[in-house]
């Protein structure tokens, strides 16, 4: 009986009351090490709670926080040749690109979308920096012109979010071409009298900066994102010197006028809303994003809500 009771019975309880705990309940940050929840994580737009650092975010999770109620619509993006060049490295590009989709649950590295912003009608494309670093490939430039012929028969802005390691070097010079061809897209968009607004984050570098990145009306960057053609090791092995601190980052870069605004993530929406109905011009967004009256809003109401708040 004691054996019973002190060995098969306390056995049987372990293994049926056993629980798995989810290996990604924490996320570690990569810059101060602290260990962050990863509900808290979200919450806070996957920006650490202890050191404000930034750390990437998928661009459904950004559209799901930039959209009005989290509801947008995608674009339909055309297919390109799946590979164009029968391109092999230690893997084959179709196997690549297998297990990119695998990973990030995306059919390619950028995601394009339309929907309401505080009421503010506007096209957005988002780099995943999680597919093959975000590289630039025939899709991602059809994605990019997806974009730009939405915006213009909508009559809408364009909002971008970059980041990239540049072409993506499977496709060769016909990833280079998309280059001259997203740089076409954004003419289009400036023959219309349409806002081009850029948000680069971390990182934008190689050909996404010397091209579409780098050709908005006004061009915002996330805190410390490193923004370049080549990256600093490249040029201190090549100008054999040291660079200065904090070079090619967001914040030096705005100082020396490449960029125009440097914003914490949590103030993007309200920025974008602002920049954008100043461009468009139109009245500032209402504060809490109230509904209009049918036939223009009540002399009551407007009394109550008083100015249109320009920051929100």
């Amino acid at each position: 009986m004691n054996w019973i009771s002190n060995y098969v019975r306390p056995t049987i309880n372990s293994i049926f009351s056993r629980r798995e705990v989810p290996e990604n309940l924490w996320s570690k940050c990569p810059e101060c090490g602290t260990m962050l929840f990863h509900r808290e994580l979200a919450e806070n737009l996957n920006v650490c709670t202890n050191c404000d650092h930034h750390m990437a975010i998928t661009p459904r999770a950004r559209f799901v926080a930039l959209f009005d109620g989290g509801i947008f619509s995608e674009v339909e993006v055309q297919e390109p040749i799946a590979d164009p060049l029968g391109f092999r490295d230690q893997k084959k590009y179709p196997d690549r690109m297998r297990d990119a989709r695998k990973s990030t649950g995306e059919k390619e590295a950028m995601l394009v979308a339309e929907g309401e912003v505080m009421r503010t009608p506007i096209v957005a494309a988002c780099q995943d920096f999680s597919f093959m670093a975000g590289s630039m490939g025939m899709y991602v430039g059809n994605a990019i012109i997806a974009a730009a012929e939405r915006a213009v028969l909508l009559k809408r802005p364009l909002v971008l979010f970059s980041a990239a390691g540049g072409a993506r070097m499977q496709e060769g010079i016909l990833s280079l071409m998309q280059m001259p061809r997203t740089t076409v897209a954004v003419e289009m968009l400036k023959e219309a009298g349409l806002p081009y607004i850029v948000v680069l984050t971390h990182p934008t570098t190689g050909g996404v900066t010397a091209s579409y990145a780098m050709l908005g009306d006004v061009h915002i960057a996330e805190p410390n994102a490193l923004i370049c053609f080549a990256g600093p090791r490249v040029i201190e092995q090549t100008i054999r010197e040291k660079l200065p601190e904090g070079f090619q980052r967001a914040e030096y870069l705005l100082d020396h006028g490449m960029l125009d605004r440097v914003s914490h993530r949590k103030d993007l929406k309200n920025e974008l809303v602002t920049i954008i109905r100043m461009l468009t011009n139109q009245p500032p967004a209402v504060k809490g994003d109230l509904p209009a009256p049918e036939g223009g809003a009540a002399p009551e109401l407007t009394q109550e809500l008083g100015e249109p708040d320009a920051d929100k």
